[in-house]
């Protein structure tokens, strides 16, 4: 409201300069940008994103299955651990893993090693875990709403880029405002300096 005034002030003053109606419309035009330009950015790139991620969340749940898996027996522990300070082996935490079998959507049988649980389960135990059609691992498709947060997270930052750079630029205008001011100040006082208080100097 501020900057309206501003400009609507400056429209017929006499004091007015050039600069000074420029300078009011530069921060009008910010005003705009932030109240008005930067939501409007904001809302559209938010509803893109979430319509792209929509899609990608859509899609792995079509390709995408939880089936069901048995453990067969634990995973051998890789080299570098077996090789390593049994130290370090006590307080690292350690990683269980678990060799399963399963069946695929498609009717194939696999087995390999997949992480488990914080507590190991027994040989027999059922658990289900991500495969794609053929029955490779695959991670948990993505939530619809975890796609929405992650659009409108998207949404906040376009619009608060809009409205950083509607800020920056009316500041950098208005600081290459005042410099051209006191430039010409420096001017109008060298011309005077000369001159200034001697009698009839004005004359």
């Amino acid at each position: 409201m501020r900057t309206a005034m501003g400009v609507w002030r400056w429209r017929r003053n006499p004091l007015r300069r050039p600069t000074d109606l420029f300078e009011a419309w530069v921060a009008f035009a910010a005003l705009v940008c932030v109240v008005l330009v930067a939501p409007a950015v904001g809302w559209v790139a938010g509803l893109r994103v979430d319509g792209t991620l929509q899609q990608a969340a859509y899609e792995q749940r079509q390709e995408r299955h939880l089936v069901p898996a048995v453990v067969v027996r634990p995973a051998p522990a890789p080299e570098e651990e077996v090789s390593a300070d049994p130290s370090a082996q006590r307080t690292a935490p350690r990683r269980t893993r678990i060799v399963a079998s399963w069946t695929a959507p498609d009717g194939s049988s696999h087995e390999g090693t997949v992480p488990a649980a914080e507590e190991p389960p027994l040989p027999g135990d059922r658990f289900r875990i991500w495969t794609d059609d053929r029955g490779r691992l695959v991670g948990q498709p993505l939530d619809p709403s975890a796609a929405s947060f992650h659009a409108g997270t998207a949404g906040l930052a376009a619009a608060a880029g809009v409205a950083v750079l509607a800020v920056t630029v009316r500041r950098l205008v208005v600081r290459r405002l005042m410099h051209r001011r006191y430039m010409r100040l420096d001017r109008a006082w060298a011309a005077a300096g000369p001159d200034w208080g001697r009698a009839g100097a004005g004359g």
